[in-house]
């Protein structure tokens, strides 16, 4: 007595969205893309503000600043604000580590990019201390050279699909971590493309993400949507990128989104098509 029957005979339901790459704290839109198919976030870089932030109604899972170099990115250009914590070595980087968990972050972001940057002892120093706690880290690098640094620093998850062409021996050493894709954030190009064809065929896990902050399109994003068929993705792919597989790799949401199951939240994407045929229709969904 009083529930509410909805009727969706002729219709798909799906899951809804994680998008493993936003910043909410530098372009806010949470309620956007709550509306447009998005119910878990995972946002990449924010000052620590955001851990008392509300961001509702959005479940958003949070690295808190990148562990960076002292000068190093992203602190002296986009992230002048606090995205970024300075450290002058290993010791420093690890102490940075120690303390974001306590504050509520659900990983770690650890930037390899051009100078000033970390050097190897101290990347692999605080992504073995994070791991000790506990915490997934990631690495935004979006070369060949910067990836197989993360890579052997211990770093699980790429921020970015690198835009720069990837070695087989780079390629190689991803196997069996995980990728996020925000492939329209830098363009699409043909080689990143190519570098997303080859870590998925090496067994590496695609995450949908936009980098949305660089991206200014909040919910699904048709334009990622689209990329990721151009990168040879099946829409069961692309489907489960955006739920099933983000579901399982953070631990905030796994056993509570990604999956139409009883015991998950109740968020699903109400669709006039199916999206195993044609993907393109979740970033239009008829009802959220």
């Amino acid at each position: 007595p009083g529930e509410t029957v909805i009727d969706l005979a002729g219709r798909w339901a799906t899951p809804a969205f994680i998008d493993s790459h936003v910043h909410l704290v530098y372009a806010p839109a949470g309620s956007a893309f709550a509306a447009r198919g998005v119910a878990g976030a995972v946002d990449l870089a924010a000052p620590v503000a955001i851990f008392g932030a509300d961001l509702g109604p959005l479940q958003v899972l949070a690295t808190g600043p990148m562990v960076t170099a002292e000068l190093g990115y992203p602190t002296q250009s986009w992230g002048s604000g606090g995205y970024g914590i300075e450290c002058a070595d290993a010791a420093a980087a690890v102490a940075a580590v120690d303390m974001l968990p306590g504050l509520g972050a659900a990983a770690i972001k650890l930037p390899v990019t051009s100078a000033p940057q970390l050097p190897d002892d101290a990347l692999a120093a605080a992504a073995a201390r994070a791991h000790q706690l506990g915490l997934p880290v990631i690495s935004h690098a979006l070369s060949d050279g910067e990836a197989r640094r993360a890579a052997l620093a211990g770093v699980d998850i790429l921020a970015h699909t690198p835009t720069e062409t990837l070695s087989a021996a780079t390629i190689s050493a991803w196997k069996g971590r995980a990728v996020i894709s925000t492939l329209r954030a830098f363009g699409g190009s043909a080689t990143t493309i190519d570098n997303l064809k080859a870590l998925r065929a090496a067994g590496v896990t695609v995450l949908y993400g936009t980098d949305f902050g660089n991206t200014m399109t909040p919910g699904i994003d048709g334009g990622e949507l689209a990329l990721l068929l151009q990168a040879g993705m099946t829409p069961k792919e692309i489907l489960a990128a955006g739920t099933s597989a983000p579901a399982a790799r953070w631990a905030g949401f796994n056993g509570v989104l990604g999956e139409i199951a009883i015991g998950r939240d109740a968020s699903f994407l109400v669709l006039a098509a199916d999206p195993l045929v044609d993907p393109a229709i979740l970033a239009g969904a008829e009802a959220v």
